[in-house]
């Protein structure tokens, strides 16, 4: 027997293989596009508007701005969805672990055929929740050394520029600038900032960025200490300074910086990432700089110490000195015998003084015989001859003294005398120099080649020696 159900007009559509649908049928087909849109209508009408509290997960931004994630409690899941304006205003940083309360209508999303809720507002479910989140962050930031002691720097003694992120026109910074101008004036420099709300721990995050990228030698001095300062809150209040872009750029920052967030019990987490804490604004301030008027009362301290110990240090010399003295011998006992030997001196110098005259006299009058004038003049008289006949012989003894007997003397054309005929044949143009002038010659048979004549060379006279020179010449 066949296990196929019967059919027939009596079991009309049941186990055909075909689907046929009657007229005036109440339930046509739908298509799958058609039961996901009105089952989409039906959720969206019925929760419209609902608010789910429960833990987030699976958190993550897609590049389009859109953020997805979880909520789920004990027993259940759902999925959500953020749009991008939504998310921008979110006022923290969510993160997986946070229990939150989120506020938005349900929808389905027909690709998947899965609902969820799609998110226009999301706040922490209570103070636990917030408190919860804070330490996850806080543990987490430690975790990567953003806190270390070892990564924080000194605060400078006497900074010359400080930069202060904060809001300005809060009582904040009044107090800020009032505290440094009593104590030690400096300038400041204030980066304007929301210290509340969606957008301030973006502009807070940027303004610190913003200082350490200043350069020194720019046209805004960049700052030596940073303040990141604002009043007390609650913990709401203050949340933008607990957010993680704020903590980064504070422990990345090249300057000291002091955090003076809320009050003194107040506690943030760019306290922690910050290189010192001050408990308020006021105290920051008192941290940044020294007391000008305690400054100058240490330096004249310093300075009267400093004379007091000079004075003391020459008193110790003297004392010194005066000990050394008493075991040299005195003044008198050690010129004694220098000033005896002087008396003996000055008495024996005049007497030798007279000895040495009259020996200078004896002398003198031996020698004044031997430098009579008689004997002077004969002795220049006999120089005088002798001078005479050695001037004769140099007369004679000219080489044109003989060209007034008669005599020529021949040249060649540079004015080298020729002794000799070869010499006269080799030099071929010669220059005859007669007693009363000089005459061009060519050695050889045929007619002299016309050069021009060599200058005439001055004619050389013997000088002649007068009566009363002192000393005749040669020339």
């Amino acid at each position: 027997m066949d296990d196929f159900p019967p059919s027939g007009p009596g079991f009309p559509g049941e186990g055909a293989l075909l689907a046929t649908e009657a007229p005036g049928d109440n339930a046509p087909a739908m298509t799958v596009s058609d039961l996901s849109m009105r089952l989409k209508r039906t959720v969206e009408d019925a929760f419209g508007f609902v608010r789910v509290r429960g833990e987030i997960s699976g958190w993550k931004r897609a590049a389009s701005g859109h953020c997805y994630l979880c909520l789920k409690d004990e027993k259940a899941v759902i999925d959500g969805v953020l749009w991008k304006v939504s998310a921008a205003s979110l006022p923290f940083r969510p993160e997986d672990g946070a229990e939150v309360i989120a506020t938005g209508k349900l929808t389905t999303y027909p690709g998947r055929s899965r609902y969820q809720i799609v998110i226009d507002r999301m706040e922490l479910a209570g103070q636990g929740a917030l408190m919860a989140l804070l330490d996850r962050r806080r543990r987490a930031l430690a975790a990567e050394g953003l806190f270390d002691a070892a990564r924080k720097q000194r605060l400078p003694f006497a900074p010359r520029v400080i930069g202060v992120v904060t809001s300005p026109t809060g009582a904040v910074i009044r107090d800020i600038l009032h505290r440094l101008e009593d104590r030690c004036p400096t300038h400041v420099i204030v980066w304007p900032v929301q210290v509340q709300g969606e957008t301030a721990a973006g502009q807070v995050a940027t303004a610190i960025r913003g200082f350490d990228a200043l350069r020194p030698g720019g046209p805004v001095p960049r700052p030596d200490l940073v303040i990141v300062a604002r009043g007390g809150g609650s913990i709401e209040d203050l949340w933008a300074f607990n957010e993680e872009e704020v903590v980064r750029a504070v422990a990345g920052c090249g300057i000291p910086i002091i955090s003076a967030v809320g009050h003194e019990t107040d506690t943030s987490l760019c306290d922690f990432a910050a290189d010192v804490r001050a408990p308020t604004p006021t105290a920051a301030a008192e941290m940044a700089v020294p007391v000008r008027a305690e400054l100058i009362a240490q330096l004249r301290e310093v300075g009267q110490r400093m004379g007091r110990c000079a004075m003391r240090a020459a008193e110790r010399s003297a004392e010194k000195l005066e000990v050394c003295l008493r075991h040299f011998p005195a003044r008198d006992q050690l010129l004694a015998p220098q000033q005896q030997r002087l008396d003996e001196l000055s008495e024996r110098l005049p007497r030798a003084l007279g000895t040495r005259l009259g020996h200078a006299r004896g002398d003198l009058g031996r020698a004044a015989g031997a430098l009579r004038p008689s004997l002077l003049d004969a002795t220049v008289r006999r120089s005088r001859e002798r001078l005479d006949g050695l001037w004769r012989v140099a007369q004679l003894a000219h080489p044109n003294r003989p060209l007034e007997r008669g005599y020529a003397r021949i040249e060649d054309r540079n004015g080298t005398t020729l002794i000799s005929a070869a010499a006269a044949a080799d030099a071929r143009r010669l220059r005859l120099i007669f007693a009363d002038g000089v005459v061009d010659a060519f050695v050889g048979d045929s007619a002299p080649v016309e050069v021009p004549a060599a200058p005439e060379r001055p004619r050389r006279e013997p000088r002649r020696v007068t009566k009363g020179s002192d000393q005749p010449t040669l020339l």
